[in-house]
């Protein structure tokens, strides 16, 4: 019974012992360092969990970039300063400063006596010439009728032009002074307490950013004050670039810029509108303008960038996002989605652009790989085996 148990010991030992080693088998096969392949088990529903995103490597343009710093400023296409055209007080204001403003909407009403004059004037150099109109075509009908003489339709049909020259002349006064053509047309209607009342309207759609007057200010002429308000559209914006001499000859107009915001990871594409042909004389630099979206809002003028100006492009075969790309056991190294889960394959980098990164050697084309969160498998593949 002694050497029956003493047998049965040692067959324990030795599964206990081949156990110990197929473990550790498997954790060696695992690891970095013994030539085979690093694999970590993961299937679809932890890749989702752990919101690990799959990029599939292939072709891509990477540009070589020449970064510059600059900072946002208005477009100067896209900013009005609406002013006053006649002498008057304000009587109402209808926007604030921070309001969004459409084009051709009212801002502020103005009491003038100078607009009450222009309008009386051209309700009455209306009412002549329709009525020189009518005299005329009764002349002409009597003239025809040899019922007058030639000489009093001639008489008549001049004093119909030159009253309709006058009414023109009013016409374009009421013009010149800011009102519009349905405003125009609707002052013979119009009460009598409303003939000294001038709208100001915003000359294009955007954001109110000064407002300089007060309700009951004085402005127009004698010195006062003409600009009333500010509006500026950031739906689109500039950045102002200093570039140096020695690179000036890489920038050109038409050029597509990468602008990133200090402090954001998110970046905007813009383009080069514009290269200045002269040098600063203390910096030595040329002013370089850069267009850019900005429907969101997020760019905002005095803000200071980076942009990375696209100077020269080449197509490169394989490319992945760089978030891709972790270092292993000081080598670069993605990981290429397989059946099992992730596959550590080490890689050569070559050039980067922005974002993405050129793929030398180790990963082919139209393979998948793990493009966000891979710090997660780094730290994953990094975990003791049994062993340990």
């Amino acid at each position: 019974m002694f050497s029956a148990s003493r047998s049965a010991a040692a067959i324990l030992s030795v599964l206990a012992a081949v156990t110990d080693v197929t473990s550790q088998a498997y954790a060696q096969s695992a690891k970095p360092g013994n030539g085979k392949p690093a694999v970590i088990a993961m299937d679809d529903a932890r890749i989702k969990l752990a919101e690990i995103e799959l990029r599939e490597a292939g072709p891509a343009a990477i540009a070589r970039r020449l970064m510059v710093p600059g900072t946002i400023v208005p477009d100067a296409g896209r900013v009005a300063h609406v002013s006053v055209k006649l002498s008057g007080t304000v009587a109402e204001l209808r926007k604030n400063i921070g309001d969004d403003v459409l084009k051709d909407e009212i801002l502020a009403v103005l009491e003038s006596r100078e607009v009450a004059d222009a309008k009386s004037e051209y309700l009455s150099a209306k009412l002549s010439s329709e009525l020189q109109q009518e005299l005329t075509a009764r002349d002409k009908s009597l003239w025809e009728g040899r019922a007058v003489p030639e000489q009093q339709y001639i008489k008549s049909r001049n004093a119909a032009a030159q009253t309709e020259m006058r009414f023109g002349i009013a016409r374009q006064k009421l013009m010149a002074l800011g009102v519009t053509d349905a405003e125009i047309a609707a002052l013979p209607q119009a009460p009598d307490g409303t003939l000294r009342s001038q709208n100001i309207r915003a000359p294009i759609s955007g954001r109110v950013a000064e407002r300089k007057v007060e309700s009951g200010t004085a402005v127009g002429r004698d010195s006062l004050e003409t600009e009333l308000f500010v509006i500026v559209d950031l739906s689109r914006v500039w950045v102002e670039l200093a570039v140096s001499s020695g690179d000036l000859p890489l920038v050109k107009e038409g050029q597509p810029a990468d602008i990133a915001l200090r402090g954001m990871t998110e970046t905007g594409t813009g383009k080069i509108v514009f290269v200045s042909p002269l040098l600063d004389k203390e910096t030595r630099a040329a002013r370089v303008v850069a267009s850019l979206g900005n429907a969101d809002g997020r760019w905002r003028p005095g803000s200071f960038v980076t942009a990375g100006i696209a100077v020269e492009r080449r197509d490169v075969t394989v490319a992945v996002p760089f978030s891709a790309v972790q270092t292993v056991d000081g080598r670069k190294a993605v990981f290429v989605r397989t059946k099992e889960g992730f596959e550590k394959r080490d890689v050569v980098l070559g050039r980067r652009d922005g974002a993405i990164v050129e793929i030398v050697s180790g990963l082919s084309a139209g393979e998948t790989v793990a493009g966000s969160n891979t710090f997660s498998l780094k730290a994953e593949l990094s975990k003791p085996g049994d062993e340990d």
